[in-house]
This record gives C-alpha cells, structure tokens and sequence, in this order.
C-alpha cells in the first residue's frame, strides 16, 4: 500500500506560479512512477503529467507542455508539479498517483491515490 498527500493548493490569479507536492512516506518511494491528474467541476479526472521512478523520462499533457514541470526527490520521497503561467482554465483538484511500472497517461493504470489539493486560479 502506498500512501499519497498532496499539499501546495490555493487561489492564485491568472499569470501566477505555484508548486503542488505529493509526500508518500516509505522506502518504496522510488519503485513507483509518478503521475499528476486534476479534475474540474463536472468534468472527467484528465492526465496532467508522469515521471519515472528515476526521474529521467517525463510527460506531459498538451496542454501544460511549457508551462508545468513534473519533478521528484527521491530522498524526501516527493514528487513535484511545478506549475508556471496558470490560467482560469488549469482550476482543478490535483490529485498525485502511484504505480509500480513506467509512465502511463490513463488514470486507470494507477492503483493508488492521494486526496487531492484544490488549485483555483481566478482571471
């Protein structure tokens, strides 16, 4: 079992940076791939970003490719989503996951969740 909390959430206006963390206690940190979803208000849970368990491959969502950056420590075992140029539209619940292979872009690969952190970025 892995255990994921995100933090870093809040209200930020449109331009603004901000950086979401995802804390997962444990020695197995650095088995796991690490993906980044968000969910909108009456939308579907959407793929925002992954990274492999040692860091060297990322991707990204079309929509965020520039603009947030996904990043881990495994010492601290933590997983980052820095995000930069924020708009109305990135207003979501971030939520971090887990799973034991590569990089996977579909939420239904990833057994393990966090609770999420809300992002709201007003125009």
């Amino acid at each position: 079992q892995v255990q994921l909390v995100e933090s870093g959430g809040g209200l930020v206006q449109t331009g603004d940076s901000l950086r979401l963390s995802c804390a997962a206690p444990g020695r197995t940190f650095s088995a796991y791939a690490m993906g980044w979803f968000r969910q909108a208000p009456g939308k579907e849970r959407e793929f925002v970003a992954a990274i492999t368990q040692s860091g060297s491959s990322t991707n990204y969502v079309d929509s965020v490719k520039g603009r947030f950056t996904i990043s881990r420590d495994n010492a601290k075992n933590t997983v980052y989503l820095q995000m930069t140029s924020l708009k109305p539209e990135d207003t979501a619940v971030y939520y971090c996951a887990a799973r034991a292979y590569g990089l996977a872009s579909s939420r239904l690969a990833y057994p393990y969740w966090g609770r999420g952190t809300q992002v709201t970025v007003s125009a």
